[in-house]
């Protein structure tokens, strides 16, 4: 089968992006702030939580971001948790739900809603360590190189087209937590970029389950000495 892209270019109206919280929500800041900047093609229109104790909730309102909570307490189970958070969100019209630290596993049918749409970030470079505690997977392993994902949300947990990662060196003075706060700062860029490459349209998930970035020869980064340099770059 030959390879088709899964959505047409947009010409120049904003892609429309909601992001799915959980707590502090860095990460959105990350995709807000990237949105923010000229030329990025797109717009975050909406900031929803699964708990009203997300501290990301008050950074986004203080933006004049629409903010909600669906509170995943308030639901008998996933099935009526993940109806009643895809119907607000479809009330934001995304091109795209951004999951940024949104700690809730999502039902096969909340992603087939959003198939092609929904986007996730990973701490590590996957398909290794799905799942939790992946900083601690990673030292346990004793992995010299370990990093980030951003992949498309498939019913499989963690297994998704890869749209970028980044990666860092592994040192034997790491713990879990010195990884996790090395880490973020790539989660940061990577996620940014990620969503340049969103709003002007250049992210293609082909057919075959692979993802092409137009105009990227590179879509793999790495935290050097200096900051986060993509390669080839």
């Amino acid at each position: 089968m030959t390879d088709t892209p899964h959505r047409d270019v947009q010409g120049d109206t904003p892609r429309r992006l909601v992001v799915l919280i959980s707590g502090r929500g860095s990460n959105m800041q990350a995709i807000v702030e990237a949105a923010g900047e000229p030329g990025s093609g797109a717009e975050v229109v909406a900031v929803i939580a699964n708990t009203p104790r997300a501290a990301g909730l008050q950074w986004a309102q203080a933006r004049g971001i629409a903010t909600a909570v669906v509170p995943h307490d308030a639901h008998a189970d996933r099935e009526s948790f993940d109806a009643a958070l895809a119907g607000v969100i479809d009330g934001h019209r995304p091109d795209y739900v951004l999951l940024a630290g949104f700690m809730r596993i999502l039902t096969p049918g909340f992603v087939a809603h959003f198939q092609g749409r929904l986007i996730n970030i990973h701490p590590s470079l996957l398909p290794a360590f799905p799942g939790l505690h992946t900083h601690r997977q990673a030292l346990q392993t004793g992995v010299q190189w370990h990093g980030c994902s951003i992949h498309f949300v498939t019913p499989l947990l963690d297994q998704g087209p890869i749209i970028a990662q980044g990666t860092l060196p592994v040192t034997d003075a790491d713990t879990p937590g010195s990884l996790a706060a090395r880490l973020l700062q790539l989660e940061h860029v990577l996620y940014a970029r990620v969503t340049h490459w969103l709003g002007q349209g250049r992210v293609q998930l082909l057919d075959s389950g692979r993802v092409l970035v137009h105009g990227e020869a590179s879509r793999a980064f790495l935290l050097a000495a200096d900051g986060v340099v993509q390669a080839g770059a």
